[in-house]
């Protein structure tokens, strides 16, 4: 289990990450921020923690996959492969501009480190269970990681391709489902209800976990629990906050698919800085509480 300093390195990892979501976000004058900062989480602790990968080489046969099927929230994705290396960070700044490699929705042809078209609702489950049952016929060791949102938990093609799954025994498919429980429309629950989420899945032959999606403890220690679930796929299903991390996003439709405005993105980077304040000084306080080395 990794050490309060590498928590603490994770989550100051995540704040770095909101503000350039924040910052491209703006910078192109449209995109979804609320999605992305709620899901951004989950994503640090996969990409520095549980994914091998390499950016140096994008194709590397033995990396593992992140499908982005909620690909509107796409900016996470970008700000962490910018972050990683898979290409520069100037590339930021031309989200969602004509003739960019970044562009509204994932594009495997377009952008390094993408490994499926996201976008349209439902389909992404659909490659990642392609992509797990090729790697066990290959045998290979690989793992398919693929994120979706609650309202296209709704859409049919999610449950064709949870059935697949389980038939095929895909232990090497691990889902995340980002319960903030938003959608464009409104709440899910109006929309079309997904509860009970967790009774669905067992009810499709996965193993399901339920975690807080921005504790980082309960984050890492599912992944490592879906690492060792053998004979059947896995779907954790993260309860996170839409918007998080900016306050007058959080939990709010307002900012599902809106570019913040000038005075929002100072305010926004004001808490930024709030935040960052307060979390150097958890890691001073972390520090003086570890014991100190010698015989």
């Amino acid at each position: 289990m990794a050490t309060q300093e590498r928590l603490l390195e994770l989550e100051e990892i995540a704040l770095d990450l909101r503000r350039t979501i924040i910052d491209m976000i703006y910078e192109a004058g449209s995109g979804h921020p609320g999605g992305s900062l709620g899901i951004i989480d989950v994503m640090t602790c996969l990409y520095y923690e549980q994914m091998r990968h390499d950016p140096q080489n994008p194709k590397w046969e033995k990396r593992d996959r992140l499908i982005m099927s909620k690909g509107h929230c796409c900016p996470a994705l970008y700000a962490l492969l910018a972050k990683q290396g898979y290409f520069p960070e100037e590339w930021l700044k031309t989200l969602r501009k004509i003739n960019s490699r970044l562009q509204g929705h994932p594009d495997i042809n377009k952008t390094p480190g993408v490994e499926f078209n996201g976008g349209s609702e439902g389909q992404g489950l659909s490659g990642a269970v392609g992509m797990a049952l090729a790697g066990k016929i290959d045998g290979s060791r690989h793992r398919i990681y693929c994120i979706i949102g609650d309202g296209e938990n709704q859409c049919g093609q999610i449950w064709e391709a949870a059935m697949a799954a389980s038939h095929y025994r895909l232990d090497n498919l691990v889902g995340i489902l980002d319960r903030n429980g938003l959608q464009i429309d409104g709440p899910t629950e109006e929309i079309m209800s997904v509860e009970p989420a967790a009774e669905r899945w067992r009810a499709f032959g996965w193993h399901v976990l339920e975690i807080d999606g921005h504790n980082y403890e309960e984050i890492l220690s599912a992944l490592e629990k879906a690492s060792r679930v053998t004979g059947k796929p896995t779907m954790i299903i993260a309860h996170t906050v839409k918007g998080k991390g900016v306050s007058y996003m959080e939990g709010t439709l307002s900012f599902h698919g809106k570019a913040p405005s000038k005075d929002e993105l100072v305010k926004a980077h004001t808490e930024f800085d709030i935040s960052k304040r307060r979390l150097e000084a958890r890691k001073q306080q972390a520090m003086a509480a570890a014991p100190s080395g010698g015989a």
